[in-house]
């Protein structure tokens, strides 16, 4: 049993190619859902432009910017926001906080808890748009031609839930808005699918380490003023769990075991160690979950409960101060 056990093993180490990639042959899944969230975001900041008009928004408000200051006036109402206002190129605050930026108070007090996924659509202007979704290309198609659409959706729109509720349980004084959540929930399922995994892959530490550090460098931009960094930090954790949850590989050959002679009997489909892991981060998810979801709508202040977590979203130097507002 052994035997069989370890040449299906062997087999799939063969198929690995170096670095972070593995062939096993049968995940030929085309990727569409990825292409698809693609579309909805862009087509969402298209409708953000089209309801900020910015020469109304600007005229109505009797604003000192002027309405000539609005960029790109060629572009009519889709025209942006001065960039005194919005740096990134796009809409003015109040018109994502109108469209369903995430909002604490409106979440907590006016009972607007779809904020915490619709907040994941929007972003604040061209810039951010299009590094997220460049992001999103880069990591979710190659997620989702091995693992299919219904899991990789599942880690994409939890990871994106889990990054608003931790984003909304420090941050009170300021809307937030974009996928960074739930692209930082699918780095994190990449490390755990690598972790669960870990014997069927080649060149495991340097993939390892490669990960860590794109990890670790996307992270330690999030301590920059203005970036919502808790919402990267729910979302990665969310994806480490869904990762264990969701993205097992089976160990003992996803094509020899089709071939195996009559009568012999794999003990089991999965290691004991990947067993647990599921087990474990189940019951983290729907802990953290839980835990979160009730202290925020009991109005907790996670600054209270942990004074030093305000500089996991920001750093004060001598360039800048970390302002909430």
């Amino acid at each position: 049993m052994d035997d069989v056990e370890n040449r299906g093993e062997k087999s799939n180490r063969s198929s690995a190619t170096s670095g972070y990639t593995y062939d096993d042959r049968e995940s030929n899944w085309v990727s569409w859902l990825i292409p698809v969230f693609v579309v909805a975001n862009i087509v969402m900041f298209v409708l953000e432009m089209y309801f900020n008009n910015c020469p109304k928004n600007i005229k109505n408000r009797g604003s000192s910017y002027g309405n000539g200051n609005c960029v790109a006036k060629f572009l009519g109402r889709f025209s942006f926001q001065p960039l005194r206002e919005n740096p990134l190129f796009g809409p003015s605050s109040s018109t994502l906080e109108k469209l369903g930026a995430l909002n604490w108070d409106k979440v907590v007090h006016q009972h607007q808890q779809w904020r915490l996924i619709s907040c994941i659509w929007l972003h604040a202007g061209v810039i951010h748009l299009l590094a997220n979704m460049l992001s999103l290309v880069f990591i979710g198609i190659r997620l989702e031609q091995q693992f299919g659409f219904v899991r990789i959706g599942i880690i994409y729109l939890l990871s994106g839930f889990g990054g608003s509720v931790l984003s909304s349980l420090f941050i009170r004084n300021r809307i937030s808005v974009g996928a960074s959540g739930a692209l930082f929930g699918l780095l994190g399922a990449m490390l755990s699918e690598l972790i669960t995994n870990w014997s069927i892959y080649s060149n495991k530490i340097a993939a390892l380490l490669t990960l860590v550090l794109i990890v670790v460098i996307n992270l330690a931009v999030g301590i920059l003023p203005h970036v919502d960094n808790f919402a990267h930090i729910g979302g990665f954790f969310t994806g480490i769990l869904l990762g264990f949850i969701l993205l097992p590989r089976p160990q003992f050959g996803w094509i020899e075991r089709h071939n195996l002679p009559a009568g012999v009997r794999v003990k089991s489909k999965y290691k004991g160690y990947q067993y647990v892991l599921w087990l474990i981060s189940l019951i983290l998810l729907i802990a953290g979950f839980t835990v979160g979801l009730v202290m925020l709508f009991r109005g907790v202040n996670g600054y209270e409960r942990c004074h030093w977590c305000r500089y996991a979203s920001c750093v004060p130097t001598s360039k800048w101060k970390c302002d909430e507002t």
